[in-house]
């Protein structure tokens, strides 16, 4: 098994408060993140989603919450159904002058059966660039104003 990891950093015009909203509040998070059912940013709270390639297998994806520190991390586990392997998704905010800064990290996707292509790190590179890079931020500087 090899550590493979996505970092994907990004400094938003948003204060931490409006940041920490959008990554921990299901109703803003449906707005550029996954339509969850539910979600607390709490310890040991347990979400799932439906996700994967436009045109290709939708994925079930089980995530638990393993470390919340308000408006400054939060982490959790990810796995998918019906396959070995789990992950972790780390949001780090940090103040910039008047912005924040976001480090995104998701590591342990070597734990993923390496045979799935859908498994493969340049896709989860791509989809957390265009989630981070592209979907926060518009629902940011929409939000922001």
């Amino acid at each position: 098994m090899n550590e493979e990891i996505v970092f994907v950093e990004h400094v938003f015009n948003a204060n931490k408060k409006l940041v920490w909203s959008a990554i921990t509040e299901k109703e803003l998070m449906k707005q550029w993140y996954f339509d969850l059912k539910e979600f607390k940013a709490v310890i040991g709270f347990k979400f799932d989603f439906i996700g994967g390639p436009e045109d290709g297998i939708q994925y079930k994806h089980l995530c638990e919450i393993t470390e919340v520190i308000p408006e400054h991390k939060l982490t959790y586990s990810w796995k998918y159904e019906g396959y070995e392997g789990v992950s972790y998704v780390t949001f780090e905010l940090f103040d910039d002058n008047e912005n924040t800064r976001v480090k995104l990290t998701h590591t342990g996707i070597g734990t993923f059966p390496s045979s799935n292509p859908d498994f493969a790190i340049p896709n989860f590179e791509a989809g957390w660039i265009q989630i981070i890079n592209t979907s926060l931020k518009d629902f940011l500087e929409k939000n922001n104003s």
